[in-house]
């Protein structure tokens, strides 16, 4: 497969021996240790690489002096730590060389942001950048396959997502997807403390899949899955910070009957999303194609905003009862409050609520269709 360059390759060899650990955080198989590689490659630097999968770097980090580092780095200026959410206590281990060997430049990949940034939060404070690597997005597909291409292939990214493997592979994209799935989806997550129901896990996964792009009642959610309220909530924070779902909660500033407490669950990956409930018919087939295309904007915009210091906020917006009114997506930054309506038949006549509007006049607008999201991904 020929390298596709990702968006924060730049930045990142830009901080190069600048002082800060650059930790990349992202889902497994999304090209973390390919990107670093190809960044490392290319600095014309003597690079130590350890991988935290490997059982004889666990232990030899473990309890680790400066003395052991400098042995270990030898003369290397590059210190590469992938999949570092495996290796105990990682965090101070880095600090020491922070502090110590200061001319060294930490790069650490996890695939499990609840574990690696536990693990480097406190002993890092001050001297890294966080950066998140999730599967390619709309903008990396265009610089590479160009634009009118990539506008073309929507229905396919729908169906398939933007895995690298997936990506790679036209023809294959069901068999990488499922050995995705079958090989690595759960791994993190079952590895960490307290989650001990993998049946449960599993079908409360499914059950989001099937649920993308409406609200969540954690409630019937138990019911389903089997397992209390709480179990169910503390499983869909794992998730997310495994990288497998995300949620966008409900925007309330101004109306006594807007949703408050409601929020949407979508997934990181949409390829993912169907594999998970054995689903890959064209988009003429299926019945849930709007919602697709609802995941497949918002993730996409997200994609956008991963890296930025100060992203917007991001919420859908609704009014309690039978009838009503919402709106599928908004963002609100400090000088500004935007809001879309995405229809996947550019026919629909839809419009934006006019409750809405009287609540908030200075919001901005817009309905998204196939036929003019580019902007929305790539301005």
């Amino acid at each position: 497969m020929q390298y596709i360059q990702r968006k924060i390759e730049s930045e990142l060899s830009a901080q190069f021996h600048k002082g800060k650990a650059l930790l990349i955080f992202g889902p497994r198989q999304c090209g973390k240790t390919t990107m670093v590689h190809h960044l490392v490659d290319g600095a014309g630097e003597e690079v130590c690489w350890l991988n935290g999968d490997d059982s004889a770097v666990r232990m030899q980090l473990e309890n680790i002096t400066t003395n052991n580092w400098r042995h270990i780095l030898g003369r290397s200026t590059i210190l590469v730590v992938d999949e570092a959410q495996r290796i105990k206590d990682i965090g101070w281990g880095l600090k020491l060389v922070a502090d110590e060997l200061s001319d060294i430049q930490i790069i650490a990949t996890g695939s499990s942001s609840f574990d690696l940034k536990n693990q480097t939060s406190e002993p890092l404070t001050g001297r890294k950048f966080d950066y998140k690597l999730l599967p390619f997005s709309f903008h990396e597909l265009c610089e590479e396959h160009s634009y009118l291409i990539e506008v073309q292939n929507w229905k396919q990214r729908l169906r398939f997502g933007c895995y690298p493997a997936v990506i790679g592979n036209p023809g294959n994209e069901e068999r990488e997807l499922m050995e995705i799935v079958n090989g690595y989806l759960y791994k993190d997550i079952l590895a960490l403390d307290g989650v001990k129901n993998s049946y449960a896990l599993e079908k409360l996964v499914r059950a989001l899949a099937l649920q993308v792009g409406c609200e969540i009642n954690v409630s019937e959610l138990s019911g389903l899955v089997g397992i209390d309220g709480k179990t169910v909530e503390r499983y869909i924070d794992i998730l997310q910070k495994c990288y497998i779902v995300f949620k966008i909660g409900a925007y309330s500033r101004n109306l006594r009957n807007e949703l408050k407490k409601s929020f949407k669950v979508y997934f990181h990956d949409l390829g993912i999303r169907n594999a998970v409930i054995g689903n890959f018919l064209p988009m003429s087939s299926r019945t849930d194609a709007g919602h697709l295309w609802e995941n497949f904007l918002i993730v996409e915009r997200l994609k956008k905003q991963a890296n930025i210091p100060v992203p917007p906020g991001h919420y859908f917006w609704r009014t309690t009862g039978k009838t009503g009114k919402e709106i599928d997506y908004i963002e609100e930054s400090a000088d500004s409050l935007r809001a879309w309506e995405i229809k996947i038949n550019p026919d629909t006549k839809a419009k934006i609520p006019q409750t809405f509007l009287r609540a908030y006049p200075n919001a901005a607008t817009s309905m998204l269709t196939p036929q003019n999201f580019t902007d929305f991904l790539l301005d």
